[in-house]
């Protein structure tokens, strides 16, 4: 993990090492680029805004070396942007500051599943963590329960994060059908999952004349 801030950087450590991780702390750029060519880590936890080098330029060198590890940038850049550079640099994932420590885990897990080939069978984002094999969701660690339709409409949302999925995909893959009248009942569906998700269900988006957005951040 490589984390300048010592303030983020324990608390980030305990929890990894809780969740199973073992973990080399490293506080600026270059370090990280030493450390991850030395030891060839399973994954690494990478700021961007590091001393000596930025994360940017560390998850480029990686690349280039043909140093293929997950990355997982922590980042309190906002910016899409930013993000989208950062995924382009050769990062895999990213979570905003400030996260909770479940959501770094459920992250985590997801990168290491794909490593390992297998299905991902968790969604995760904006502190909702919805578990596709067992069919459960949480959101800010609190256990939600849903109906099968509304289950259907936040993993097609979730699935599709960071775009707009148009009222008549939703009704075709929830519904199954082509209904083309009025889509209230659909309103009413995205209105109670809105509530059950409590603050963050602000985070399904309508957008108006074309459908609804789950925002990833």
């Amino acid at each position: 993990m490589a984390e300048d801030d010592l303030e983020i950087a324990g608390p980030l450590v305990r929890t990894l090492q809780g969740g199973g991780y073992s973990v080399a702390l490293v506080s600026d750029g270059l370090s990280a680029l030493e450390k991850a060519k030395s030891t060839k880590p399973d994954m690494i936890v990478l700021d961007l805004g590091l001393p000596n080098m930025d994360g940017l330029d560390v998850c480029r060198n990686l690349r280039a070396q043909k140093l293929d590890m997950p990355i997982l940038i922590l980042t309190a850049r906002t910016s899409e942007l930013d993000l989208v550079v950062g995924l382009d640099a050769g990062a895999d994932d990213y979570i905003m500051k400030p996260f909770k420590s479940s959501e770094l885990l459920a992250r985590l897990r997801a990168l290491m599943r794909r490593v390992d080939g297998h299905d991902v069978t968790e969604l995760i984002g904006n502190g909702i963590v919805l578990n596709t094999e067992a069919r459960t969701c949480t959101s800010n660690d609190a256990e939600v329960s849903l109906t099968s339709t509304e289950y259907q409409l936040l993993e097609l949302l979730m699935r599709n994060s960071g775009r707009v999925i148009s009222r008549q995909q939703i009704l075709r893959d929830v519904w199954n059908t082509d209904w083309s009248g009025s889509t209230k009942n659909l309103d009413m569906h995205v209105s109670a999952l809105r509530r059950k998700l409590g603050e963050e269900g602000e985070h399904i988006s309508t957008i108006r004349g074309l459908g609804f957005r789950f925002d990833r951040t």
